[in-house]
């Protein structure tokens, strides 16, 4: 599997646009896990890590940031700052996300529940782990 683009629904409307999610139709897994990046300060990257088994879909619901997913040979950026356009990031690829615009807001969807074991933070263990190295 690789990092993808998810257009997610949007209804315009003149008091607002409504856009939803759901597990399994629109997200490609059963959601077992929401978390969120926020007040990140300039010039930070927050992730810098791989999932054994996790795959993730990650949201800017406010602002812009940069996801940048590395599968050990290729690097891929995916920019978002639309709360309707997302990017699925598979288990086993590296990703971190940097360029916070002020007042960002990054939800992240995960197919697992929070295991410390599950992570890989180092990214030579990462090559190996995926058999470049």
């Amino acid at each position: 599997m690789q990092p993808a683009f998810i257009d997610l629904p949007k209804i315009p409307d003149a008091r607002g646009n409504l856009s939803f999610l759901e597990s399994e139709n629109h997200i490609p897994f059963e959601i077992k896990r929401a978390y969120w990046i926020y007040g990140v300060p300039g010039g930070e990257a927050r992730g810098n890590h791989a999932f054994r088994k996790s795959q993730e879909v990650i949201i800017a619901l406010s602002g812009s940031f940069e996801v940048v997913v590395k599968d050990g040979t290729e690097e891929n950026r995916y920019v978002l700052n639309r709360s309707y356009h997302a990017v699925q990031v598979p288990n086993l690829h590296w990703r971190s996300l940097e360029n916070f615009s002020t007042n960002s807001l990054a939800i992240i969807l995960a197919s697992t529940t929070y295991d410390e074991n599950d992570y890989i933070r180092d990214y030579p263990e990462f090559l190996q782990e995926v058999g470049v190295e």
